[in-house]
């Protein structure tokens, strides 16, 4: 289990959720209203899907459609719900005007997980520099993960991003697991896998019928098999 390449699938909901792990999902990012790119889901959809499904969920922490933090005393309260009600991982990225880290939201949000496991999301493929984002976050407790497709644009553009990032792993700034997820497509799989990249996140992949339509275990299967090559 522990060397294989992880699968994160965004689920919406308890059906979502079995449907992703039927197919062999790993872990779940949940979020709610992707027409805002994904925001913080309800304390009672959290509780639905950690009863319907055994594997990690990361939950997102967000409150309005953008990279900016938005309302922080907002987020610490949800993040503190959530953690009553025995959430343990979580997404989260803030930008400033400038595209450089909001550390002051970012820290007073990590400060609130108290140790828990996150990831930093793909705030970095619009931040100003991404090297200097990496440095600048890579003492905060808790982050062991950055979703990114390596370009704002999306995966197409970023292959040779996510390469070269992938190559500098275990230099300060580059020890978080590098996930790959934004316009992501299967016929990109083995230069990623070659380049030693072990982790991927799908969304509307997982969804033959859009947005609309609920995840498909057959989908997530196809990509679960991919990966395990």
């Amino acid at each position: 289990m522990s060397n294989r390449a992880v699968l994160e699938v965004i689920a919406l909901d308890a059906e979502d959720a079995v449907a992703a792990q039927a197919g062999g999902a790993d872990r779940l990012e949940l979020v709610t209203d992707m027409a805002a790119d994904g925001l913080t889901p309800s304390c009672a959809t959290f509780a639905a899907i950690r009863e319907a499904v055994d594997i990690p969920l990361r939950v997102m922490l967000r409150v309005a459609d953008g990279f900016a933090a938005g309302d922080i005393d907002v987020l610490v309260r949800k993040a503190r719900e959530l953690r009553a009600e025995g959430a343990e991982e979580f997404v989260l990225g803030f930008l400033d005007a400038d595209g450089n880290p909001d550390l002051v939201a970012v820290e007073r949000l990590v400060a609130e997980l108290e140790g828990c496991r996150w990831t930093f999301h793909r705030a970095i493929d619009r931040a100003a520099d991404r090297d200097a984002l990496r440095k600048s976050l890579a003492d905060l407790p808790g982050l062991d993960t950055y979703l990114t497709a390596g370009a704002a644009a999306g995966v197409d553009a970023g292959i040779p991003t996510l390469v070269a990032e992938a190559a500098r792993k275990g230099e300060p700034g580059y020890e978080p697991q590098i996930l790959v997820g934004g316009g992501l497509r299967l016929d990109h799989l083995p230069e990623l896998l070659a380049a030693g990249i072990d982790a991927v996140h799908i969304g509307g992949a997982a969804r033959p019928a859009g947005w609309s339509g609920p995840v498909d275990a057959d989908a997530v299967r196809e990509w679960r098999t991919v990966l395990d090559r």
